[in-house]
């Protein structure tokens, strides 16, 4: 017999339409709002956002103030030095002597300066605006990817939940055509081995529903962990008989959209633009560089030492233009060039790669969208022709004209294609969202569409 358990779980799950539904759209707005997944995408966009504000500092003056204080000390000497003051002639080969011994040391630099030609700079503000615009693309990748991974989390529970129900269903049709079986066979109707067949049948079902209950608890762990909500709560709607259609753009339609609106190829143009822009940086046109700069400072240093009390103290102020120009780096520059150059070559190949596979991935989603309304058809007519098999095997067993094996098979090829149409129309629905993601045109708008679709 089968445990108890397991008919109330399966019970359970066939009865859940009669509780509230959480549609898929419920399920989106609750992953939003409590998986991860969307914390790390938002701080990466934001952190990416900051790169802008970056690129614009390069370009502002910079200021700076520097100071220090001290002990110190000091010793000069001068000698054969000409000295003279109004009224007197001047005076030869005098000396001067200053001493200080552990006295006090102040120093104080102001200081600021304005690129005004830097190629370097210019380059590097060029990667960081690049970097920014990636990081958009890098979220909008990210954001329809956790719309897909939601929605196929979805569907796995609405799969694991059907495949026990129909479970539950050949359960109950079988013990009945056990205890059928075994009362025809008391009363010498039927053989033993309608028995056997029967209760051997009846014993596979039950295993088979451990391992679906199994599989039905993990998918909804799943969801509920990203999501939240109760596992009580997830009463979750199934593909209805009818799909949406797709859009009818033909299979050139979709690789141009691909091409020209998929994140990951636009993402990898920009990682391809950053490698040109290093090019760039270290290039020798990108060498020198011209700032306005300004300084003042003083220094003054105080004490007493062999001559008696000293100090001395210098003020500067300075105000022009300073032109740097390297003329020797050690080989530094030029290695740094050809490093540049093969990281362009492979920024560039990569491009290429990627213009390729998403090529294949937005043909193979298009081929799957269209395959898949015929398969749905092709599964209809089967789901129909099970269904006549299985009332005619039922009503040719009770009159004698059918085994008991064949109304279990029958029973049997019925679920399966039960299972087989409700997982046809979930893949042609991943498809759907699949090639939106693919041309980058995956949005809530098209999960709405998705969820008309769906049903208790």
């Amino acid at each position: 017999m089968i445990p108890r358990t397991l008919w109330a779980g399966a019970v359970w799950a066939l009865c859940a339409s009669t509780a509230s539904a959480t549609d898929l759209l419920q399920v989106w707005e609750a992953a939003q709002k409590h998986d991860p997944q969307g914390a790390i995408s938002q701080a990466n966009r934001a952190a990416g956002s900051t790169r802008r504000d970056q690129a614009q500092a390069l370009w502002r003056p910079t200021v700076g103030l520097s100071a220090s204080a001290g002990w110190a000390s000091a010793q000069s000497q001068m000698n054969g030095a000409q000295f003279s003051m109004p009224g007197s002639a001047p005076v030869t080969g005098a000396g001067f002597g200053t001493s200080i011994s552990g006295g006090s040391s102040t120093r104080w630099i102001l200081s600021a300066k304005q690129a005004l030609y830097n190629p370097e700079r210019q380059a590097q503000s060029a990667q960081l605006d690049i970097a920014a615009q990636a990081s958009e693309h890098e979220w909008k990748l990210a954001q329809q990817d956790w719309m897909l991974q939601t929605t196929q989390r979805y569907f796995d529970v609405v799969l694991a939940e059907q495949g026990l129900a129909l479970i539950a269903q050949q359960q109950k049709a079988v013990d009945k055509a056990w205890f059928e079986a075994k009362d025809r066979f008391a009363i010498g109707d039927a053989p033993v081995t309608d028995t056997h067949e029967a209760g051997a049948r009846a014993q596979a079902l039950s295993a088979q529903a451990i391992a679906a209950r199994n599989d039905l608890e993990m998918a909804r762990q799943v969801l509920a962990d990203v999501t939240g909500l109760s596992v009580d709560a997830l009463q979750l709607q199934v593909p209805a008989r009818w799909v949406p259609s797709s859009e009818h753009d033909s299979l050139a339609s979709w690789l141009q959209k691909a091409e020209q609106g998929n994140p990951l190829i636009r993402l990898q143009e920009a990682q391809a633009d950053a490698a040109q822009q290093e090019l760039r940086k270290h290039s020798a046109q990108a060498s020198p560089t011209l700032d306005v700069v300004a300084q003042a400072s003083r220094e003054r240093m105080g004490g007493t030492g062999d001559f008696g009390a000293a100090s001395n103290t210098q003020s500067q102020q300075m105000v022009g233009v300073m032109l740097h120009v390297p003329l020797y780096t050690g080989g530094w520059r030029s290695a740094k060039q050809q490093e540049a150059v093969h990281l362009q070559d492979k920024a560039r190949a990569e491009l290429a790669r990627t213009r390729l596979q998403v090529s294949q991935m937005t043909r193979s989603a298009w081929l799957a969208v269209q395959s898949g309304q015929a398969r749905i058809a092709a599964l209809q007519a089967a789901d129909t022709a099970s269904q006549a098999r299985l009332d005619a095997t039922q009503l040719g067993r009770q009159v004698g004209d059918r085994t008991t094996l064949d109304l279990l098979n029958a029973q049997n090829d019925a679920s399966a294609a039960q299972l087989a149409l409700l997982q046809a129309r979930t893949d042609v629905l991943m498809g759907q969202l699949r090639l939106q993601a693919m041309a980058g045109q995956l949005d809530v708008q098209k999960l709405q569409t998705v969820n008309a679709a769906l049903s208790r």
